[in-house]
């Protein structure tokens, strides 16, 4: 008889919520997007049709898939909060209509649905509103490994590229020197945290065709994150070409200097071989009249000596 009454109690007291339901509900954002390890926001307010004072009687958020509540207020206080959820606002009370979920370090497991079960003083909603939170993480900017490390012309070898970290899943792409896409299959493996490692091998028998490869990772809407380029050694052996104009300008722009120094030097050594040399014949010329001139004096004293002895 007591169970018959208390059933009989719930259901008008159910009915008077459901009367009231029209007084006010809740609205949240249909879908939200986190970035992992930063902070996510669901958006829920709670609105009315009365200009009566509203105030919150019980906020109760709660995880599809998860049996226990992810936060709670109930009569004038937070009866459990499960660490890294909040209200969005730090200093909530019961009249504050912002009842948003805030969650501190977005995961891949909070990924999914959520429902927000509002109760007020003029009553609540017969369901409980849902949202949902799409997470993402950026990859890594891609690496490639050439194996070996140093590729000969007209050698096998094999090229690996690597990017880390993303969410969800994406893919590498492989293009030639002309851009064009060499399809390869990518190699994806989840890590602990939920997040995913993508690899690629680009492999050549008898030496590649293109001297240079790029690798590009997307994400999973199909949209290009980041790219990198390898350049290997051009198919005729002789040296890569590209970038010369720029070693062109960057060698003469030391070599013309050094031609100016060079030539001054030069100059310089010149002129002093020419002062040296015109010295060495003053040097002479001077040592020659001198010579000349001792013998002319000799040459008169042996005259007056035989003269002396015929007179």
């Amino acid at each position: 008889m007591a169970f018959t009454w208390i059933l009989f109690i719930s259901t008008v007291i159910s009915h008077i919520c459901k009367g009231n339901a029209a007084f006010s509900y809740v609205e949240c954002k249909t879908e939200n997007v986190g970035q992992y390890g930063q902070e996510s926001l669901l958006e829920c307010i709670v609105k009315t049709r009365r200009t009566t004072d509203l105030k919150m009687r019980t906020v109760a958020w709660k995880k599809d898939g998860l049996l226990e509540p992810l936060l709670v207020f109930h009569r004038g206080r937070i009866t459990k909060a499960l660490p890294g959820y909040s209200f969005a606002d730090p200093s909530w009370t019961d009249t504050n209509r912002n009842v948003s979920l805030l969650i501190s370090n977005t995961a891949v497991q909070h990924q999914g649905g959520y429902s927000c079960d509002v109760t007020t003083n003029i009553g609540g909603e017969e369901e409980p509103s849902r949202t949902s939170l799409d997470v993402s993480a950026k990859y890594t900017v891609p690496t490639i490994i050439s194996h070996p490390e140093t590729i000969a012309q007209n050698t096998d070898g094999t090229l690996v590229c690597t990017s880390d970290g993303g969410y969800p899943t994406g893919e590498l792409r492989w293009f030639d020197e002309k851009d064009e896409w060499i399809k390869r299959e990518t190699k994806v493996t989840e890590t602990k945290s939920g997040l995913f490692n993508l690899s690629s091998t680009l492999t050549s028998k008898q030496g590649f065709k293109s001297s240079k490869y790029s690798c590009a990772v997307f994400n999973a809407s199909g949209g290009l994150q980041d790219k990198v380029q390898l350049n290997l050694p051009n198919l005729n052996g002789r040296p890569e070409e590209q970038g010369t104009g720029e070693r062109s300008d960057s060698v003469s722009r030391v070599v013309a200097p050094m031609v100016v120094i060079g030539s001054l030097i030069v100059g310089l050594l010149m002129l002093l071989v020419y002062y040296r040399r015109r010295s060495l014949r003053r040097r002479r010329g001077a040592h020659h009249e001198v010579a000349v001139e001792e013998t002319d004096h000799h040459d008169e004293d042996r005259v007056a000596e035989e003269a002396e002895q015929i007179a």
